[in-house]
């Protein structure tokens, strides 16, 4: 039986790498026996098998019912057959035969070698389905294994057997990945193929920047702080809405961390990508002027029947909301799920605000006059003023005490009687202030879908052939300089602790990490050098 105990050796070794347990490999050795016991005597064969992994044995038992004719002989043998090694073998009997291990002749071996192969191919698919299917949305981390037709397979280092690809579409433009070299993304789901379940990951998801910071952040990680909404750009810019369920604990700060540290290391694994941290607020309006940043909104008006929120700011700050190629309201629009139409006040004073307000202004002088004769002026003066040609209200508004006076037959006290009614009837008109009301011919500077763009499809690149895919966020018409500045001025405040538009309230366990923290934050790190 010395071969007998080489194939335990070999299960034993091959159990180790498979990570099968102990009953697993009995299970596979029964499996391949069996199917080499079909090949030999037929594929309704009974057996025993008996494994001895001490003395390092296999014991295989054919059993065969003893019946009268044979209908079935992988599993019968005729009364007169079985007699010929006991005489006493009675209709119903059980007949044992034994097999030696090394009986088995080649095709009998390829089939239990078939089997075995099948088996564990099966074992590992199940476990990988086990093991995957419930941590969609996670971060794991590997190896780069090989890259094919811009696509990277990676090797997990929680389980290895597992197939791993992050497609050209999920993966950040800005980043050169290498054969080897370790890399983390999140898996984004999980499908079946021919060959098994297939596991996608990706770094362009904005699912991956959400499970950096709560890797990061301890306080995300205990659910303390809370990432309510995030939309993403890769490559290019990234927004994060956050809500604490402490009011000791400011969200943004707690993201920030400590002289930015934080942020710093997600923004780090990210290339330099930015990232602005907002805090979420449940008025649309609000949320709006705050998912904008780091352009500051003089105006924000909300039609919550239509998901449109028309936010109206100066013009110095109407390049900073648009950001590049519109990146900075597209991305707010899709923070908050609403439509966001961008106007520059001047656009909206001119065309729309000051049209408003004359329009009223002529409603008003139609509805508002009256004849002379309802206020309380005597006859004598009111047939003077009759006699000039004024007849209503609306006819001497505009008239002083000494035009009043050039009346024949009105005297001094008549118009200062007369100026007085005049100055008790007038409203005085208010300062101008930004309408409320869209104005009819005033269009939007910009305006951002609460919806991305539908994914593209993956490109495919000839073997061999280098990707070189374009870089987001590039130079625009839009002030680009203006936004870097905005940028970096933001980045010093949080970092550095100069004054900011969020409050920090008192007693905040991070208060000493942020000084004063935004009412967002927008780190922009230098991406790192990869060679190419």
């Amino acid at each position: 039986m010395a071969n007998a105990a080489q194939v335990l050796e070999a299960f034993r070794v091959m159990t180790a790498h498979k990570s099968l347990s102990r009953e697993d490999l009995h299970d596979l050795i029964k499996d391949g026996i069996y199917a080499a016991l079909a090949k030999r005597y037929g594929p309704n064969v009974q057996a025993e098998i008996m494994i001895d992994e001490v003395k390092g044995t296999i014991d295989i038992v054919v059993l065969k019912e003893v019946v009268e004719d044979v209908v079935d002989p992988s599993r019968e043998v005729s009364v007169n057959e079985a007699r010929w090694d006991d005489p006493d073998f009675q209709v119903g009997d059980l007949l044992e035969i034994p097999v030696e291990f090394d009986d088995f002749g080649r095709t009998a071996v390829l089939a239990a070698k078939q089997r075995i192969i099948q088996r564990v191919r099966e074992g590992e698919r199940n476990r990988i389905r086990e093991e995957f299917s419930d941590k969609i949305g996670e971060l794991l981390s590997g190896e780069v294994q090989a890259i094919e037709r811009g696509k990277l397979v990676v090797m997990l280092n929680v389980l290895r057997e597992a197939e791993a690809i992050i497609p050209w579409r999920e993966q950040n433009p800005r980043e050169r990945f290498r054969q080897g070299e370790p890399i983390r993304a999140v898996l984004k789901k999980q499908e079946e193929t021919p060959k098994g379940p297939r596991l996608i990951l990706s770094r362009a998801d904005p699912g991956f920047v959400a499970a950096l910071f709560k890797l990061e952040v301890p306080e995300i990680y205990q659910g303390v702080v809370k990432i309510v909404d995030i939309a993403r750009e890769a490559g290019g810019r990234t927004k994060i809405a956050v809500v604490s369920n402490d009011d000791a604990i400011d969200p943004v700060g707690a993201c920030v961390g400590l002289k930015g540290s934080r942020v710093q290391a997600v923004v780090s694994e990210l290339s330099g990508e930015r990232i602005d941290i907002v805090p979420w607020h449940p008025d649309p309006e609000v949320y709006a002027k705050r998912a904008l940043a780091p352009a500051k909104v003089a105006k924000v008006i909300s039609a919550p029947e239509r998901k449109v929120v028309t936010a109206i700011v100066d013009e110095d700050q109407l390049s900073l909301a648009i950001g590049r190629n519109g990146q900075n309201v597209r991305l707010a629009s899709q923070l908050i799920g609403w439509q966001i139409d961008l106007y520059s006040s001047r656009e909206w004073m001119e065309r729309g605000a000051q049209s408003t307000l004359f329009r009223g202004l002529e409603e008003e002088e139609g509805v508002g006059d009256f004849p002379l004769k309802e206020l309380d002026i005597p006859p004598a003066v009111l047939a003077a003023l009759e006699a000039a040609g004024y007849e209503t209200f609306m006819n001497i508004i505009d008239l002083e005490r000494d035009e009043f006076l050039r009346i024949a037959g009105v005297d001094p006290d008549d118009a200062d009687l007369l100026a007085k009614l005049v100055e008790e009837l007038t409203i005085v008109e208010e300062p101008t202030e930004l309408s409320a009301e869209v104005p009819p011919d005033a269009k939007p500077v910009a305006t951002g879908g609460p919806f991305v763009e539908s994914e593209e499809a993956e490109e495919t690149v000839e073997s061999g052939a280098a990707v070189e895919p374009a870089v987001a966020g590039s130079e625009s018409a839009e002030a680009p300089d203006a936004e870097a500045e905005a940028s970096a001025e933001v980045a010093a405040e949080a970092v550095g602790g100069v004054e900011s538009a969020v409050e920090v309230e008192a007693g905040s366990e991070l208060a000493d990490e942020t000084s004063s923290a935004d009412a967002e934050v927008s780190l922009e790190v230098e991406p790192d050098e990869r060679d190419s």
